[in-house]
């Protein structure tokens, strides 16, 4: 069905409250096994959906794991957990959250390293996703807590490094806050989505979130080393791919994020450079430091095995793809490929803009590229129903796009 392409509603009203302490105060640390059955007994006696968040340390550790857990609950409060000093054994938690519904913003980012803990919501309510649904322009958290419950949250820590303990108090105070409304936002958007006609749409794209499965590696993750689009020599390429994986091994071992340990400029820069020696090598910029000496025969073995490799082992200069090129290349290689993408374009923007939606919710940008490129021989309604379905569709987007999809499918390049 279509939706009426209303704002979003909002509260009118004085200036947004600055909220820079919880209403309870910042709880201590849940940081031992009887702390968290403490906790685990509060969590399960209380009622609702629990507010769920976690810091990590990215760009700091390799891993992605969860240095701290908060957790609220009305009748509960917060709770701020600590998984490193519990050895990541959260038995009690997993118990007592079984089956509830979780409220969290941006979930993708949060659920693989909170089931790193065993922890698995039972039901989902994703507020960022919410808001991008419901037609809201700017849905970071903060952004929509002032913008529809009238606080300004305190921020400032999310890129911290989280691993550090012990976590210094306004790092806590940041923490907790970051869970003290996302149960009272929960309820605002829901009743927006509810006003808008979207509310099933979205209970389909927070299960399909809560379902999907872990990503896959990358392909070659190493042609994702910033500059590399400039390299074209199949032995340099050799080079940066030798330096890439001997940095990623250091950092896996180390536990610290890779451009801490050697950063991208530096990598691509002795990849170009090639040096003959370890002499040659520490003359580079970067690695003149102290830390880069003690590496130097790391770096120089990475080197010089690339170097040896057979011409037969070298990398392609372009990377393998399972899906379409690039589309600024379809008019060429397949100008018909190229009309039907234009019009499913044009089509999935029309429909977007009447239902207030980010175009990229309405269908995923790479499955349109794959149906537009490999159309179903017979372009039915059923049949290109069942290539959207197939490619992850939820049954409110086939239904919405379904029509116009298959209409524009059809098209081809004008004759020359």
């Amino acid at each position: 069905m279509d939706v009426p392409a209303d704002e979003p509603t909002a509260p009118t009203g004085p200036d947004p409250v600055p909220l820079t302490e919880p209403a309870d105060g910042v709880p201590p640390v849940v940081a031992d096994p009887a702390a968290l059955r403490r906790a685990a007994d509060a969590l399960a006696g209380a009622k609702g959906p629990v507010a769920v968040d976690t810091e990590r340390a990215s760009g700091y550790r390799y891993s992605q794991r969860a240095y701290l857990v908060q957790l609220r609950r009305e009748g509960a409060g917060t709770w701020l957990v600590d998984p490193i000093a519990l050895g990541g054994r959260m038995d009690p938690l997993v118990q007592a959250l079984d089956g509830t519904e979780w409220v969290l913003h941006a979930a993708s980012q949060d659920l693989p390293c909170l089931a790193e803990l065993g922890l698995r919501p039972g039901v989902l309510f994703d507020t960022e996703l919410a808001g991008r649904l419901a037609g809201f322009e700017r849905v970071a958290l903060g952004t929509l807590v002032e913008r529809l419950l009238g606080y300004r949250l305190e921020k400032g820590h999310g890129a911290a490094d989280w691993s550090r303990r012990p976590l210094p108090a306004d790092w806590l105070t940041y923490a907790a806050l970051d869970v003290e409304l996302l149960v009272q936002l929960r309820d605002v958007l829901e009743a927006e989505l509810e006003r808008q006609g979207k509310l099933a749409w979205a209970l389909e794209e927070f299960e399909a979130v809560r379902t999907a499965p872990l990503p896959r590696p990358r392909t070659d993750p190493w042609r994702r080393t910033s500059g590399i689009h400039r390299v074209r020599n199949q032995r340099q390429l050799a080079l940066v791919r030798s330096l890439w994986e001997a940095r990623d091994a250091v950092a896996r071992e180390r536990d610290i994020a890779p451009g801490r340990v050697l950063p991208d400029s530096a990598l691509m820069e002795a990849a170009a450079r090639n040096p003959a020696s370890e002499a040659e090598l520490l003359a580079l910029p970067v690695f003149r430091g102290r830390s880069q000496r003690r590496m130097s025969g790391v770096w120089m073995n990475a080197l010089r095995k690339a170097a040896a490799l057979p011409k037969s082992e070298l990398p392609e200069p372009a990377g393998q793809h399972d899906g379409p090129p690039p589309p600024n290349r379809w008019a060429d290689k397949d100008p018909d490929a190229a009309a039907r993408l234009a019009a499913t374009r044009a089509a999935l923007t029309s429909i977007a803009e009447a239902n207030t939606l980010p175009v990229e919710n309405l269908l995923l940008p790479d499955l349109v590229r794959r149906t537009c490129w490999q159309p179903p021989d017979d372009l039915s309604p059923e049949s290109v129903a069942a290539v959207l379905r197939e490619g992850g569709a939820r049954s409110w987007q086939v239904e919405l796009t379904l029509e116009a999809l298959t209409k524009a499918l059809a098209a081809t390049a004008p004759s020359s």
